[in-house]
């Protein structure tokens, strides 16, 4: 029974990107013993800090269970993926998989969306699956329902999507964040082309401008609302697109955000 120092160096290194060869190496343990602490399996010393400690057989990365601390910056930016192009269906043996759909052509966004869902939950493997024009990047837990009670049957914006308070109090201490991932996932940044006749010609200028676009009242009003927090100004343009286009706001909104890559 290896010391939770070094498991919880394992998990670290491979956090990082580290093989489980490579981080066997690191800690003078075997790959096989790598690869069961990754899934949750082995046993371990229990930490007598845990509150209901299990012999190590038991995955505890859930913070809703098990009172391990919630990194809250990675989960404000997946709370905003979710709301905007996550879902998450139930597979077998109680397991739920957590998706998020991510344009191919932005590898950027795709990294950030495996970033903030293995450090979410570190001991559920993280996947991406290839679609036409898309990747889908998925991990499978018992738990992620305890993390997005906006879990639900149908589509969101055919039910009520509110914030639990535990919830309300992470996104508004990362508001920065949530609008990030919301923006990431439903939003763009474009330049906007104008034309205006005058008596010496046509005159064309361009500027930048965010949209974020859902079909969800509840969503955008979450949108909005993180907005008005942060002080940023934004308009409706129809019924389901909320833009921001002012020369303050989008700077405000490039200090965070900027253009998907």
């Amino acid at each position: 029974m290896y010391q939770r120092e070094i498991i919880d160096k394992a998990l670290d290194l491979q956090r990082e990107g580290f093989s489980d060869r490579a981080v066997a190496e690191l800690c003078g343990v075997s790959a096989g013993a790598v690869r069961k602490w990754r899934y949750g399996t082995r046993r371990r010393a229990p930490d007598p800090a845990a509150a209901g400690a299990h012999d190590g057989r038991i995955k505890q990365d859930c913070p809703r269970c098990f009172q391990r601390p919630l990194p809250q910056p990675a989960y404000a930016y997946l709370l905003g993926l979710y709301l905007g192009d996550g879902h998450i269906v139930a597979t077998t043996k109680g397991c739920y998989r957590l998706t998020i759909s991510c344009t191919a052509s932005w590898p950027g966004l795709v990294e950030a969306a495996v970033t903030a869902m293995s450090t979410t939950m570190p001991l559920s493997k993280v996947h991406r699956r290839e679609r036409r024009g898309a990747i889908e990047v998925h991990s499978q837990s018992k738990h992620w329902p305890c993390l997005f009670p906006q879990h639900g049957p149908g589509p969101k914006h055919t039910r009520s999507i509110e914030l639990a308070t535990w919830q309300e109090a992470v996104v508004n201490g990362h508001l920065e964040g949530f609008v990030r991932g919301l923006v990431h996932s439903d939003g763009c940044r474009s330049l906007n082309r104008v034309r205006r006749p005058g008596k010496d010609g046509d005159r064309h200028y361009e500027y930048p401008r965010y949209f974020f676009t859902n079909a969800s009242d509840d969503i955008r009003k979450l949108y909005t609302d993180a907005l008005d927090a942060l002080g940023i100004e934004w308009k409706q343009n129809n019924e389901r697109n909320i833009s921001v286009a002012k020369a303050e706001a989008v700077a405000r909104l490039d200090d965070f955000v900027g253009p998907k890559y």
